[in-house]
């Protein structure tokens, strides 16, 4: 198992972490099985999507838009239940085969650590299983 820090500048943000998942995965030797990464965060999730400007804004959008109009109870005590609601419907983790010692994943899907209450410092865990 391995893990990494991400650094986040905006409150939501998607940040692409493929290349590191992909370095790990590399680096363990596993030639078949499966990657599982993780965000031990309530207000931060993992996403697949596509790396383009556009279509991440996109996203972002309709994160908050999905949120937005609510008198969430939480928000008296921390303000960021909307952070908390979106990390939960994204999930916190996700698990990728891995076949001849990488990952399989779409021509378009990349790896990002979507962020909901940021700046922060965010944790990434990779755990490579298999044979």
């Amino acid at each position: 198992m391995k893990e990494f820090v991400v650094l986040t500048q905006e409150r939501f943000q998607l940040v692409d972490i493929t290349d590191r998942v992909e370095e790990i995965v590399g680096e363990n030797g596993i030639k078949d099985g499966q990657v599982l990464v993780f965000v031990p965060h309530s207000t931060a999730a993992v996403l697949l999507t596509e790396n383009e400007e556009g279509l991440k804004r996109d996203w972002l959008d309709v994160f908050k838009k999905m949120v937005s109009g609510f008198n969430f109870r939480h928000d008296l005590i921390d303000d960021n239940a909307d952070s908390h609601i979106l990390s939960g419907l994204v999930g916190q983790g996700k698990t990728l085969p891995v076949k001849e010692g990488r990952m399989v994943r779409g021509t378009w899907q990349q790896i990002f650590l979507a962020e909901f209450d940021g700046p922060k410092t965010r944790k990434v865990i990779v755990k490579v299983t298999g044979d």
